[in-house]
């Protein structure tokens, strides 16, 4: 499955739409049933607007009706795997996603979880009622 994940990962790298920074990355995320949503970031001329391809592959699959996420693959063409941002890493544990894959376009892997990532994410459990 994890080869899965990359391929998907890597098409939607392609479709990735950042003239400004020039620094595209595609995501692909798998839910509890094996299906696997792709995004890829999508840059716009106020960065504020800009969304990661990780959070355009989780809305994707939210959208979907999906909620219950596994893994998610991100894929850039760096010179090492690149990790999630912080935004990101907090939408992934939103929706429960335990398994981070990274690579780059030369087949370079790493693999995290995210608590290694995000060791003390905020939960709904933490607001005051």
């Amino acid at each position: 499955m994890e080869e899965e994940l990359l391929r998907a990962a890597i098409k939607a790298f392609h479709n990735a739409y950042a003239p400004y920074s020039r620094f595209k990355v595609g995501a692909a995320v798998q839910d509890k049933e094996s299906v696997i949503y792709a995004g890829s970031n999508v840059e716009n001329v106020s960065y504020g607007l800009t969304n990661c391809a990780e959070r355009t592959a989780i809305f994707t699959a939210v959208s979907a009706g999906s909620r219950q996420l596994e893994t998610i693959a991100v894929v850039a063409d760096a010179p090492v795997p690149v990790a999630p941002c912080g935004a990101c890493r907090q939408v992934m544990a939103e929706f429960g996603i335990k398994r981070v894959i990274m690579a780059n376009l030369k087949g370079d892997v790493r693999h995290a979880s995210l608590q290694e990532l995000l060791p003390e994410a905020f939960q709904a459990d933490l607001r005051q009622e």
